[in-house]
């Protein structure tokens, strides 16, 4: 029986698996290498080695009610894209309300996991330790929660770009940059156009004398301000949009996607097109990123041939002279120092667990990693059901398959997400926020019915059908079932428009008949949706309907 966990890292991930055992009635005990809880979104001057590193300035790209856990709900007062200082502020709230820290030991680094030489008999793990004074330390553990997460080791593919070790001017990875205070006048080259590279360029673009941004494959860029205003998760991320995504072939949403963004920006004008459509990946974020290149603030540019002193030649043919700084947003490795190698079972690019969480090779269901995935959603609300489901694992309320049909599901995902996805060395996982997050929940037995809810909470059914899928969903009913989740549904959109109302302005209604008009376009859209999957293959919706009643626990 597991009663002693260990679990690996303080940060957003860690935080909830120290939760979900005390919920579980478990004896967590916390090692986190830092001063501070928080992981990726304690801000450092200086970045350390072997931790995720964050500039001052970093705002978070998901709205405050997306990201939030399931059973605390960021202050309503606090804005819907919070700065990184203001998430910090929200789990030390969350900590203290749960009464977390008394089981953190921080500055204390985990130096190896191993089994214990009677594994096989007690599935027990030691677990060594260096305090802060050097001292190493050994503890036995029932079980262990990995939760170091994947942006710790910077990748720096040198290699690829001839003639860097000439350059004349800095170079560093963005891991390293803090802020565009060297880059006053600056001549700048940010390589790559992911989040942080775009994040970087439009920074530094307001104090540099010019930006230049390379990209091999180019990127879609969506904004976070959606129609009226309103956070892009919050009108998009619904559970009647994932139905749709569902029922409908992928071709027309990346048709209707692409149209949506190239009619407030085309992408081929724009030198923004990439080579992949918009769901094969994780598009970027950033709603200043065009208004930048329309300025001739930030120049895309493609990918980089070579280098020569302070000449920077694309591959294309053209040219960059006297540039002074490179910014490589070249992305990280992943990696778990503290396992023996031959620990983790590998399926191509990737480290393979059983729903992206289990070793699917292991004797005895111990040893679990959360909060190592990748989805266009918020890591909080994910991790926080993947420790629920540990933890039930651990107690042995949920049984795992056996190894050889984990060994298979895994190879499943493997090439399940090589189709669908673009996916490489760098970024070897990528699944469906939605699809992810109801597969859990059903192992635990907490995904909403919404035939069930249609019946006996008709307000609530039409608040998760239309409404966003945010965490409280998976607190309606089941284990873990908390008393406030259908109050925090039905007021997620006032506490997104709190922080907005700080000035009082006569509010416009809608009439009657433009209610009505609204309801009939939606009924016939709907309608037609049905029949025509209907029509194409009678027994989607049935098999549809089948996966969406109460599960058994």
């Amino acid at each position: 029986m597991v009663h002693k966990v260990a679990v690996i890292g303080a940060g957003p991930s860690g935080l909830t698996s120290i939760k979900a055992c005390l919920d579980e009635g478990m004896v967590p005990t916390c090692f986190e290498s830092s001063d501070d809880m928080g992981g990726l979104w304690k801000f450092k001057e200086v970045s350390e080695p072997n931790r995720a590193s964050i500039y001052r300035s970093l705002t978070i790209n998901i709205s405050k009610e997306m990201m939030c856990y399931s059973d605390f709900p960021i202050p309503a007062d606090y804005p819907n894209y919070m700065h990184h200082s203001k998430i910090l502020n929200y789990f030390r709230m969350y900590a203290d309300h749960f009464k977390l820290l008394q089981h953190i030991r921080f500055q204390t680094t985990v130096k190896s996991v191993k089994p214990r030489p009677d594994y096989s008999r007690t599935g027990q793990w030691e677990v060594v330790t260096e305090n802060r004074d050097g001292q190493e330390e050994r503890h036995v553990f029932d079980a262990v929660i990995c939760c170091a997460g994947h942006y710790t080791y910077p990748h720096l593919p040198l290699k690829d770009f001839p003639g860097i070790d000439k350059f004349e001017g800095k170079y560093f990875h963005s891991w390293d940059y803090k802020g565009p205070e060297d880059m006053y006048g600056k001549r700048v080259v940010v390589i790559g156009i992911g989040n942080s590279g775009g994040d970087i360029a439009v920074e530094s673009s307001r104090v540099a004398e010019q930006v230049y941004v390379s990209t091999r494959r180019g990127a879609w860029v969506i904004r976070q301000v959606s129609d009226n205003g309103l956070p892009v998760d919050m009108k998009y991320n619904t559970r009647f949009v994932h139905i749709l995504f569902q029922l409908l072939p992928m071709n027309f949403f990346n048709w209707f996607g692409e149209k949506k963004l190239n009619t407030m920006y085309d992408h081929t004008m724009y030198a923004l097109k990439p080579k992949h459509r918009l769901f094969s990946q994780i598009p970027v974020i950033n709603d200043d990123l065009p208004m930048k290149i329309l300025s001739g603030s930030v120049i895309v540019k493609p990918n980089v041939k070579e280098i020569c002193g302070s000449t920077v030649v694309f591959e294309d043919g053209s040219v960059v002279e006297k540039v002074d700084t490179i910014v490589f947003a070249t992305g990280y490795n992943y990696d778990f120092p503290f396992l023996p190698s031959n620990l983790m079972y590998k399926s191509g690019h990737r480290v393979g667990l059983y729903k992206h969480v289990f070793p699917p090779n292991l004797e005895h269901p111990t040893l679990a990693v959360v909060g190592f995935i990748h989805a266009l959603g918020a890591i909080m609300p994910q991790a926080e059901l993947q420790a629920r489901w540990v933890t039930r694992v651990f107690k042995g309320h949920n049984k795992l398959p056996s190894n050889q049909a984990m060994i298979k599901a895994v190879e499943k995902d493997t090439t399940d997400m090589a189709k669908n996805y673009i996916v490489s060395k760098l970024t070897p996982l990528q699944v469906d926020f939605v699809s992810y997050m109801d597969n859990l929940a059903g192992e635990i037995g907490v995904r909403p019915s919404l035939p069930w809810l249609f019946f006996t909470d008709y307000p609530l059914f039409k608040k998760i059908l239309w409404g966003p899928v945010t965490a409280y969903q998976y607190r309606v009913m089941g284990p873990g079932k908390w008393e406030g989740a259908r109050r925090a549904i039905f007021t997620q959109f006032d506490r997104m428009f709190q922080p907005l109302k700080t000035r009082k302005v006569d509010e416009d209604h809608p009439s009657i008949t433009a209610r009505l008009f609204k309801l009939s376009v939606t009924v016939m859209a709907g309608g037609a949706a049905v029949y025509y999957i209907h029509v194409r293959n009678p027994n989607t919706i049935p098999t549809l309907i089948s996966n969406l009643r109460p599960q058994a626990v």
